[in-house]
């Protein structure tokens, strides 16, 4: 594999008092964040607050600003816009609901006379199938925490399993958190980025604990702070090339994937970032001080 960088020799576990600090006010900020999601309060998109699509195919193109602009002077703001440019169909999302569809077509055949357009499909979401999806949604995103546990408590100790899913809630709290603060919209899709980015944090985890697991066999007698910061430094190059991977896919993405994919691809650019640092600065050195203060074996006994 391609190396970037060669025998490194950095104390990450010098750094944990500070990346602990850090790594609480995430998760303390993503917990309150959680807390908002559940209570409303937050920025929830129609998926969770019930609301109104209206998919739209037109003739010839029509420009999404164009489409945008009949909608914000006829009284519908906060509208979300998605333009799909095979049939030129433009695919509308409202928080309103109960007729609002019917109001949106009047609005398109009012400021667009002489362009010719079909209804292709309307649905509403109302505000009890919303808070059910907001249910499963939080459901999900906690069974999967679960299953982190229980895959890396078999796979390696329970210590693992649980410093694993440490870093994974706290990888989701800090997406969550910011997305809280800056107000953008939480819907279904940013819970499957979550999702997505928490299988990334495992994948990512579980790279450096195979190396530590690997070191330990070999070195039982080295402090495991030390033999932690080895592992880490060792598979230090592969670590950022495989975030370097990603990061290089998403960015165009956040850059130019349009409206609906921007968040999307913001919540995993975001991820992936704080994942790679979760596995190294969260994970590990958790692992090491829970071990120094309850000891027992970290290797799994034949």
């Amino acid at each position: 594999m391609l190396q970037i960088l060669h025998k490194t020799n950095i104390d990450f576990m010098g750094w944990k008092n500070v990346s602990f600090a850090v790594s609480a006010i995430m998760i303390t900020l993503g917990l309150f964040a959680l807390v908002q999601v559940g209570r409303g309060k937050a920025n929830l998109g129609i998926d969770f607050v019930g609301g109104t699509t209206v998919q739209l195919s037109f003739k010839e193109r029509l420009p999404i600003d164009e489409a945008r602009k009949a909608l914000e002077q006829s009284g519908f703001q906060g509208a979300t816009l998605q333009e799909f440019t095979d049939g030129n169909k433009i695919l509308i999302r409202l928080r309103e609901h109960e007729g609002v569809a019917e109001k949106v077509v009047a609005t398109f055949k009012q400021a667009f006379p002489t362009r010719a357009f079909e209804v292709d499909s309307t649905t509403e979401i109302g505000p009890t199938i919303g808070k059910d999806l907001q249910k499963d949604a939080l459901l999900a995103v906690v069974f999967s925490i679960i299953a982190i546990i229980i895959y890396i408590a078999i796979r390696f100790e329970f210590k693992f399993g649980v410093a694993a899913a440490v870093a994974t809630i706290h990888d989701v709290c800090a997406v969550l958190a910011i997305f809280y603060i800056v107000n953008k919209e939480i819907n279904l899709l940013i819970v499957t980025a979550l999702l997505t980015l928490a299988g990334y944090s495992l994948t990512d985890t579980v790279v450096v604990f195979d190396r530590i697991r690997e070191n330990l066999k070999r070195a039982k007698r080295e402090p495991l702070g030390t033999l932690v910061n080895n592992s880490i430094n060792e598979v230090l190059s592969r670590t950022i090339i495989t975030s370097l991977t990603v990061v290089l896919v998403l960015v165009p993405l956040v850059l130019f994937g349009g409206e609906v994919l921007h968040d999307f691809s913001l919540a995993l650019l975001m991820g992936v970032v704080i994942g790679t640092y979760s596995s190294i600065f969260v994970a590990s050195p958790l692992l090491v001080v829970w071990h120094v203060r309850t000891g027992g074996s970290l290797i799994k006994k034949k």
